[in-house]
């Protein structure tokens, strides 16, 4: 851990944005207002008059002093919430400033921490401003660098294209499903996802089934009364094809009697991420309800790496199972390579790259790999030896040149806590194979309803923007015995959002 000084007694909200801009250099660090033999010691001045906010700083270890000032002055007063933000961020400016002239280390997306990217893009965009006046503010006041402002350029122009009614989506909602099922769980992964294996001796998969037609009815119910069209629906988990094929029939039956105008929505995923699970019977199902667009997920092509990870198949059943789907009629399949993986370095990514264009998946989802708080692989760190910080940069920069040369664009992104290298996530499809709910939920332009195990609601107000989420149970038994309890709270949510009881 790095220990840093830094002389003042900040508000609670000041000392976690400056620690996520420490962490950004750090792996992990903590700020002291008094400690002795800190590593790092920072001073801070800040101050307002009128609408003008200035913040300098000044680092001193190692024999070495760095220091910075940043000055901004806005047109208006702002409310006490804009102030507050207001100061942060020049206090955020200086702190970075210091960082990257001490490491040595250039933080390619400036003080963003907290914000997504692309939804920030799109905020400025529908305030009217030129494309060059946004590349201007990225880079003044958030210190993005001109790579990743053209990026999100990129990817902001595909997504307009994908959904010309982007500003207007929000009079409808889109719906994910979550199955918390898979073979074994992954050690990177803390999504809801219990062995199968287990739940069917105690009954749970049944029960769970069961309990989730309960909620998909309920809440296709509500939305038909209302006249709420579904853009999207999204069958995560889990693994949702760890199921047997006649149980993911009896599901997709009742999602089309549940939901209005089936015909009409948009677009339906199911992610079949472990190819283990993946099976001729599995794919008649999909092709008997019209639903094409599935994941088939690698992540690597290192059967090794696949071992460490806890992934129990082979990368040659990814590629079989890959054209078994390709064969029966799949149209639209996304995979998805993680960079950073256990033991994996430039040689082995570009080994996963080469495999890929063997198979050339409509889509193609590049992540790097982030250390979540729940997961194995960050309680055991010391188990798995990652690339570092110059390497996963590379890698990135690789997948960037391989998607560019094969015909795939960027049209989605995201960012998380302590990923790799302080990089980010991004979908690349062939032109017209864009996922259409990846960027609803990233740019979180409309409500997202959330139905099943550890399903995440997102309740989006069509007229501010202002969100509230409602989170299901994570485990299958306390979700089974709760779940007509979450009904209950997401539908109450529904009727605040639009109106329904002062209409009553």
């Amino acid at each position: 851990m790095k220990k840093i000084l830094v002389h003042e007694r900040f508000k609670e909200d000041w000392i976690r944005v400056l620690t996520h801009i420490a962490n950004l250099f750090f792996e992990d660090s903590k700020l002291y207002e008094a400690i002795e033999n800190p590593d790092l010691s920072i001073r801070f001045q800040y101050k307002k008059e009128n609408n003008r906010y200035s913040a300098a700083s000044e680092l001193e270890a190692d024999g070495k002093t760095c220091s910075s000032t940043y000055t901004k002055e806005y047109d208006t007063e702002g409310t006490e919430r804009e102030q507050n933000i207001r100061m942060k961020r020049a206090m955020s400016h200086v702190l970075l400033d210091v960082l990257e002239q001490y490491t040595g280390i250039k933080q390619q997306w400036g003080i963003l921490t907290g914000i997504r990217p692309t939804k920030l893009y799109h905020k400025l965009r529908k305030q009217g401003l030129s494309r060059d006046d946004i590349r201007e503010v990225l880079k003044r006041d958030f210190r993005v660098s001109d790579e990743k402002i053209s990026l999100l350029e990129s990817i902001v122009e595909r997504q307009l294209a994908t959904i010309p009614d982007l500003d207007e989506i929000g009079k409808e909602v889109s719906v994910y499903i979550g199955v918390p099922f898979c073979p074994t769980k992954c050690a990177y992964c803390t999504f809801p996802a219990y062995a199968i294996a287990p739940n069917r001796k105690t009954g749970r998969v049944d029960s769970f089934l069961d309990a989730l037609k309960i909620e998909m009815r309920e809440i296709g119910k509500w939305l038909k009364e209302h006249d709420v069209k579904v853009t999207s629906i999204y069958w995560g988990g889990g693994t949702p094809t760890s199921i047997e094929a006649d149980e993911m029939d009896e599901l997709y039956e009742t999602m089309y009697e549940s939901f209005p105008d089936p015909e009409n929505i948009r677009e339906i995923t199911v992610e079949a991420g472990r190819p283990d699970t993946i099976t001729p019977e599995k794919i008649a199902v999909l092709k008997k309800w019209g639903i094409d667009r599935i994941s088939v997920n690698p992540q690597s092509y290192t059967d090794e790496t696949l071992r460490a990870i806890g992934r129990h198949h082979t990368v040659q059943e990814t590629i079989d199972k890959f054209w078994l789907a390709r064969n029966l009629g799949m149209k639209n399949i996304n995979m998805d390579l993680i960079i950073g993986l256990p033991n994996e370095g430039i040689e082995e990514f570009q080994h996963s790259l080469d495999e890929t264009g063997k198979l050339m998946p409509e889509s193609l989802t590049v992540h790097t790999l982030s250390f979540k708080r729940a997961s194995e692989m960050t309680k055991n760190k010391e188990k798995y030896k990652v690339a570092d910080r110059p390497t996963v940069a590379k890698m990135m920069e690789m997948a960037q040149n391989w998607t560019r040369e094969n015909g795939y664009h960027p049209y989605y992104l995201y960012r998380q806590k302590n990923i790799l290298g302080n990089l980010e996530n991004v979908g690349y499809s062939k032109l017209g194979k864009e996922s259409i709910y990846n960027i609803v939920i990233m740019e979180e332009v409309q409500t997202i309803i959330g139905i099943g195990c550890g399903a995440a609601s997102k309740f989006v107000d069509p007229e501010t923007g202002a969100i509230s989420q409602y989170y299901n149970p994570k485990e299958p038994f306390q979700y089974i015995t709760s779940f007509e309890r979450a009904i209950g709270k997401k539908i109450e949510m529904l009727d605040e959002l639009y109106g329904v009881q002062m209409k009553k």
